[in-house]
């Protein structure tokens, strides 16, 4: 078992300093380059093995935040910006310290500051700069989407589990045609990856024998694409629309409502619909969304404690932890 002393000589600093950083001392002011090296040294002497250890407070490092969302995904879709809210609020009740980065190459220069990250969004980014990011910084958690789950932790919502509970609901609402309307996934090494909740209502809609289950997937997670896809709905289906839609994401709900409404597709009567997300927007479109709420206070907390644990344990395998998500009615879709 590692002493403070074996520490602080292999760090190169006193047995006060790090005695106090490992202890969590409020008042200690020391560079975000020593506290990463004493903290390097203690996870390398396998300091917190001790169980006496374990059961102290978590670790309080100094972390970076990842943030590759896209300016009009920002704008389009408010979901990714609610998350980073909660992820900055739940690293304030932790009492720790952390910086925003946009830029992969910038959090790699900085990486001797931190001893981890969150990261949250994958827009424009390539296997080849997780790598890099990975050789320098190689605790880090994704929320929401994983671009790279043989490097990085993550923690996300369940969204097969989700699409398969939105499928046995309406099928036991007697709904028989159901259709699937969603965005494309991610883009990884400049190769268009499928989107998780299209490739479970493929799965699931043939596992629950659904004969008519027709998908338009394509582009974007917002408003126009989704207004875009509503129309293309209605043209193809014609007179024999759906009895029942299941829509990715309440930004792509809000433009399927406008392009339906525009010729009197009146929901639920003509069409039933559930969404995913449940933003704010959600309550306050016509009719009202019923949607699956994803709750970012607790993405946002468990990646801040796999982090924590991933910091103090190096070296483990990959963690991949899925939240499941709960549904809320509105009329857009009822049981009743």
């Amino acid at each position: 078992m590692a002493t403070i002393k074996e520490i602080a000589a292999k760090a190169g600093f006193s047995p006060a300093t790090v005695s106090r950083l490992l202890n969590n001392d409020p008042e200690l002011s020391i560079t975000p380059t020593t506290r990463n090296k004493i903290m390097k040294v203690a996870n390398e002497l396998g300091y917190w093995n001790n169980q006496k250890k374990r059961r102290q407070q978590p670790i309080r490092p100094n972390i970076a935040l990842l943030y590759r969302v896209s300016g009009e995904e920002q704008l389009q879709d408010e979901y990714f910006a609610f998350l980073r809210n909660e992820i900055l609020k739940e690293v304030d009740k932790a009492g720790l310290q952390i910086q925003n980065f946009s830029r992969i190459e910038d959090l790699v220069t900085a990486a001797d500051s931190f001893q981890g990250f969150i990261g949250v969004g994958a827009d424009r980014i390539t296997l080849k700069e997780l790598t890099i990011l990975h050789e320098k910084l190689p605790n880090g958690v994704f929320v929401d989407i994983n671009p790279a789950p043989q490097l990085f932790d993550s923690v996300q919502p369940n969204l097969a589990l989700t699409i398969q509970d939105a499928l046995q609901r309406l099928v036991k609402a007697g709904h028989k045609r159901i259709g699937f309307i969603g965005g494309t996934g991610l883009k990884l090494n400049n190769s268009q990856q499928r989107d998780s909740r299209e490739i479970a209502f493929r799965e699931f809609a043939g596992m629950y024998g659904i004969k008519e289950a027709p998908v338009y997937v394509d582009g974007r997670f917002n408003v126009e694409n989704g207004y875009r896809l509503g129309k293309m709905v209605l043209e193809k289906s014609g007179d024999h629309l759906p009895d029942a839609f299941i829509v990715a994401s309440d930004t792509l709900s809000v433009g399927v409502l406008q392009a339906f409404n525009e010729v009197g597709v009146m929901i639920p009567r003509d069409t039933a619909l559930i969404s995913i997300n449940n933003s704010e927007v959600a309550k306050y479109v016509s009719p009202p969304l019923t949607s699956y709420n994803i709750n970012q206070q607790s993405l946002s907390r468990m990646a801040i404690a796999l982090l924590q644990d991933l910091i103090t344990h190096p070296g483990r395998p990959q963690m991949h932890l899925m939240v499941n998500t709960d549904i809320v009615y509105r009329k857009s879709f009822t049981t009743n």
